[in-house]
């Protein structure tokens, strides 16, 4: 099975963590954020890799992987440089933030769905920003479900009615994958990467939950995949500090 790792960018909120690194090859406990992420797919069978490389792109190696360069990191987002991969956004496959470590269990929750589009979503999210300063609940992407299936995610969304935050992990079905590339490309056709997107974002700074948002607006059906922990994002110095001070295993970050 196929994974695709956005791991472009440099990952500023980590200061001096990544002045010879990129942001994934950070180190949680004895590993790398990236190979906590390669040992939970593993565990899964998930062994065709393609990794979107940016910021210092040849200390970012993986044997077997197949790489992409987003040569315009420092000016797009998240949605952008997923694109840079276009021709391997073919499912079944998993999409995922290069900022975030997890287990096994999580990438079970990701394939255990009927939908052909699935985020998976962590109902106990609050636990995370409980005296988190530098990255605040603002900046969560938070998702509203009703009935399985996500109605509103995005930084946008807020506490309230919300059923907790999309981790950065996707699962997508052949056809799921087919739907998004369809939708990047129509929106790639009526807009220029300045113009206006959505939630007051040009298209070249577009989130991938605003993509998600277009097809949802679309009548696509996505599903929620609900977690209770059992993962952490890292985007900042306190947020390595309080998963480092915190861990009690190789695989599963406390």
């Amino acid at each position: 099975m196929r994974a695709i790792i956005i791991a472009a960018g440099r990952g500023s909120r980590l200061q001096h963590h990544t002045d010879e690194r990129p942001k994934c090859m950070v180190r949680v406990g004895e590993r790398s954020i990236l190979d906590h992420q390669l040992e939970a797919y593993r565990a899964h069978g998930v062994d065709d890799l393609h990794i979107i490389r940016g910021y210092l792109a040849e200390r970012l190696v993986v044997p077997g992987a197949t790489y992409h360069h987003n040569a315009r990191w420092p000016e797009n987002n998240i949605l952008q440089s997923l694109f840079c991969a276009e021709e391997a956004i073919e499912g079944p496959l998993l999409i995922s933030y290069s900022d975030i470590v997890f287990g096994p269990p999580v990438v079970k929750a990701a394939l255990s769905t009927e939908h052909d589009i699935t985020l998976v979503i962590d109902r106990q999210w609050h636990r995370a920003y409980q005296g988190r300063h530098d990255h605040p609940v603002e900046q969560a992407e938070l998702a509203r479900v009703d009935q399985g299936l996500v109605r509103r995610v995005g930084k946008h969304v807020g506490p309230e009615g919300a059923l907790g935050e999309f981790i950065g992990l996707t699962y997508l079905s052949e056809r799921g994958a087919h739907q998004l590339r369809e939708a990047f490309a129509r929106v790639r056709q009526r807009l220029d990467l300045d113009a206006i997107f959505r939630n007051q974002r040009t298209f070249q700074k577009a989130y991938l939950c605003d993509l998600f948002e277009e097809l949802i607006d679309q009548g696509v059906s996505i599903g929620a995949a609900p977690i209770d922990g059992g993962w952490r994002e890292i985007d900042t110095v306190e947020d390595l500090h309080a998963v480092n001070a915190g861990w009690q295993s190789q695989d599963t970050p406390a």
